[in-house]
């Protein structure tokens, strides 16, 4: 393998394939990114086996050929060099690296060591817009869970309903929906929460779309020249539809900011009771009040006016409260409930495609 390629695009795509790189695997081969020259073009992939991303970096290629090296090490050698051509040449299993004042060699480990995600077929594959891709999985990965217990709860749900597309996520706790669009085919994909975490972190509001890819046990992301596979989660997901609400006896809409701001002052004094807080509503005063109690510190509570029907209050977790407010865009915000013991309902009145339920907490 010769090549030339510039630093900072494969300081780019280092930046981004790397953070998949394990030391904690039991193959040594698993810390390395994998350099192979493809179809005149260079690709840079690291795996977990779990997830593998792989970038394709425009590059002049002048002699094919394949090696692994240490990510942290190449990555954060390329980082350290100065903008400009960078000159890679394969000399058996030793990357040797030229740039300006800096030559290196790092020793490498076969590239036929390296594992490789089966291939998907292309024959289940649909799109969608990556502003609009970005936007929900912001608004949607927050809710999953980070307990293995329950695997399928660990996960980001892709699904058709009523040729409907939808995004969604619960840790049972709480839970995430974003409807993304009319659909004619019959999608369920449960993909790892992990792994959409890392594709937040590659889709840009400049990509054009996002293509994906699917079988059975596998789904893969495509993103310009970038390419995530993950595996499948296997299981049924729960059929969290019934747990929402059609109707509420008690809403408060107000502006999200001023909901936002009292939530965060109620949240200070709701340290040590895990972050539980009272939330209130009184048509007679037209407010929305949110109460909390540190036994040690003292106890606090804030307002905010909204128009209110009902009067009744429930307990809550401040931070998932708050936690919903954040991925919300609007001015606006409708608080939604029917009693103590039943879900609580965050939604943008102009923007129905989203929802956020909060499960309540014992009082």
């Amino acid at each position: 393998m010769k090549l030339q390629v510039t630093q900072e695009n494969l300081n780019k795509a280092l930046s981004t394939v790397s953070r998949v790189a394990t030391n904690r695997g039991t193959l040594p081969v698993l810390a390395n990114v994998l350099i192979k020259t493809t179809d005149n073009r260079l690709s840079v992939s690291a795996t977990n086996l779990d997830i593998a991303i792989t970038q394709f970096v425009g590059s002049k290629i002048n002699e094919e050929g394949a090696i692994t090296v240490p990510a942290r090490l190449f990555q954060d050698f390329v980082n350290s060099l100065p903008s400009g051509v960078i000159d890679l040449k394969l000399d058996d299993f030793k990357l040797k690296i030229k740039a300006e004042s800096y030559a290196s060699t790092i020793n490498g480990i076969s590239a036929e060591d390296f594992p490789v995600m089966p291939a998907i077929s292309q024959d289940n594959t649909w799109k969608l817009p990556a502003k609009t891709f970005k936007e929900a999985l912001q608004q949607v990965v927050v809710a999953a869970s980070n307990d293995d217990a329950r695997p399928v709860l660990t996960g980001v749900f892709l699904h058709s309903h009523e040729n409907k597309l939808y995004m969604v996520a619960t840790d049972s706790y709480r839970l995430a929906e974003k409807q993304l669009g009319d659909t004619s085919d019959d999608t369920s994909l449960l993909v790892p929460a992990n792994a959409m975490q890392d594709l937040l972190r590659i889709v840009s509001d400049s990509d054009e779309d996002v293509v994906v890819y699917h079988d059975d046990q596998q789904v893969q992301f495509r993103v310009g020249e970038v390419e995530l596979v993950t595996r499948l989660i296997d299981g049924n997901y729960p059929d969290y539809r019934k747990l929402i609400p059609a109707k509420f006896a008690n809403t408060a809409r107000l502006e999200r900011q001023e909901l936002a701001n009292i939530a965060k002052v109620a949240s200070l004094f709701a340290r040590e009771s895990a972050g539980s807080i009272v939330a209130s509503v009184d048509e007679k005063d037209s407010k929305l009040h949110v109460r909390s109690v540190a036994s040690q510190l003292g106890d606090n509570t804030s307002s905010a006016t909204a128009k209110v029907t009902g009067e009744d209050s429930i307990t809550l977790n401040s931070r998932y409260l708050m936690d919903s407010l954040s991925v919300l865009h609007g001015k606006e915000v409708e608080f939604c409930f029917n009693g103590k013991l039943e879900p609580v309902l965050i939604r943008d009145p102009a923007n129905p495609d989203y929802l956020h339920v909060i499960m309540p907490l014992k009082s």
